[in-house]
């Protein structure tokens, strides 16, 4: 055991980072896009691999709490800010869900460069602070609240990738990974449920009282994380002065890529509210679609390290996207055993056949009939999904680049649900005739859950093509044997 320890401080790939990985220019993140195997969470003791994998699955509980806890008590906080326009509550959760999605990018790259376990911490600790300003913008008004929601957002995009990053650098590809990776999408449903219900508990006293037993609960996980998270070995950086990570961070193409994704989602989350005549909103919602090429000019000719790795996106890769971004704007522990092509399709007929359980509910039926049935159901479509897709990619790309492929999928699922908000409230208030009767105010809602249904459909459908495509080549391989 000695002699294997100091072959391992030697060695430039030791055991705790046997990567099937090739060096070729720096200044690129120079890099083959391959496995990479690792094994220091698996030679944790089992007590400390438990506790380091429940802290890592905190990240994505912790992140769906700030959103279900928000969403359960929404007409409480309006109710005290003195809103009464129902289109005004959107950016009360959609301002939350714009910069988790935005963001994440960016924070997966700075995990790359400076450590996920420092991200980590840094991400839980904004998180706490900005969860505590939320509370106290009951002094204030709901525009700080926005404010804080909006910032309070920036820590799930910085804990969300390096969380995951974390266990995909330490784990090899196995079913002990997919376990890990489903249990941390499983936390999803369960955070959000369970910030709900705590939610509804502290407003029986004083709202603000959610925020702050978060941001309680975030600074106790962050001292509780800095004694229990192992940091990678990431050797391969650690010649990289802070100037030199820095220019890694390709700025030039975060600024971009964030600006043209806040300024399209907040024309579809203000349109609802002011309405789509007025001209700014329109305007903006233009200038971002126009950044987009912009960015992928960027990414692809100028950038010497680009956020996104292209070459790890193939042809399943965006399958695999496409899937998840119609599935969660509609808002698995089996991996081992079936092909992600079915887990996708599986998942997707979660989400759809739920949004069609709620869009044809009857108003005076049982709750238990159909709604019940609905959120029973979608959830499955959510665990799913979800490690499904963060697998795939962790496997496409080597451990250096885990921020980057972590990043990637939480991107598209958070930055999905705060578009798909804003689809579904520019519906509902072109359909609702003004909201004056009930009926009118169900024809808004059932808009709202009609565009879920089609979201879902059309990811179902890219999930089935998705699946025929692999058995196709599946077949047209064994034929050339």
């Amino acid at each position: 055991m000695a002699n294997s320890s100091d072959q391992e401080a030697q060695s430039p790939a030791s055991n705790d980072e046997v990567a099937i990985e090739k060096e070729t220019n720096p200044d690129n993140g120079g890099m083959s896009l391959q496995q990479t195997k690792s094994s220091i969470a698996e030679q944790m003791p089992l007590g400390k691999e438990i506790l380091f994998v429940a802290i890592i699955c905190l990240a994505q509980f912790t992140t769906q709490v700030g959103l279900g806890s928000t969403l359960i008590i929404l007409p409480t906080i309006g109710k005290s800010f003195g809103l009464t326009n129902p289109a005004d509550y959107s950016w009360l959760i959609a301002g939350y869900s714009l910069t988790v999605g935005t963001f994440i990018l960016l924070s997966g790259r700075m995990g790359d460069l400076f450590g996920y376990k420092r991200m980590l911490l840094i991400g839980f600790s904004w998180y706490s602070i900005w969860s505590m300003v939320a509370g106290l913008a009951v002094y204030s008004n709901h525009v700080l609240f926005v404010f804080a929601r909006v910032l309070q957002g920036i820590g799930p995009a910085i804990t969300l990738p390096n969380g995951l990053a974390l266990l995909g650098a330490t784990y090899a590809p196995g079913k002990r990974k997919d376990m890990v990776f489903s249990l941390f999408g499983a936390c999803a449903p369960g955070g959000s449920i369970v910030g709900g219900a705590f939610a509804g508990v502290f407003a029986l006293a004083w709202w603000p009282w959610v925020f702050w037993s978060l941001a309680i609960t975030l600074a106790i996980i962050v001292v509780v994380s800095s004694y229990v998270l192992p940091e990678p070995p990431q050797r391969s950086r650690e010649s990289l002065s802070v100037r030199d990570k820095i220019k890694q961070l390709d700025l030039p193409g975060a600024i971009v890529g964030i600006t043209a994704l806040v300024l399209f989602n907040f024309a579809w989350n203000q349109a609802p509210i002011v309405g789509w005549q007025k001209p700014y909103v329109y305007v903006l919602m233009i200038i971002g679609v126009l950044l987009v090429p912009v960015f992928f000019y960027i990414e692809l000719r100028v950038s010497r390290s680009p956020l996104v790795p292209f070459d790890a996106l193939t042809a399943d890769v965006g399958f695999v996207i496409a899937c998840i971004a119609c599935g969660w704007s509609s808002f698995g522990l089996i991996l081992s055993k079936l092909r992600p092509a079915v887990v996708m399709t599986i998942a997707l007929t979660a989400f759809t056949v739920g949004q069609i359980l709620i869009a044809t509910a009857p108003v005076h039926q049982s709750y238990w009939a159909q709604t019940f049935v609905c959120t029973v159901i979608i959830p499955w479509g959510m665990d799913m999904s979800f490690p499904a897709a963060t697998i795939i990619l962790s496997n496409s790309v080597s451990k250096r680049h885990q921020g980057i492929a972590a990043s990637l999928i939480n991107t598209v699922v958070n930055y999905s649900i705060s578009l798909g908000l804003g689809f579904a409230g520019t519906v509902e208030v072109h359909v609702d005739r003004g909201g004056k009767t009930p009926e009118d105010v169900l024809r808004g809602y059932r808009g709202a859950w009609y565009l879920g249904t089609g979201l879902a459909g059309a990811g179902l459908v890219v999930s089935i093509i998705f699946w025929a495509r692999g058995s196709y080549k599946d077949r047209k391989a064994a034929r050339s044997k």
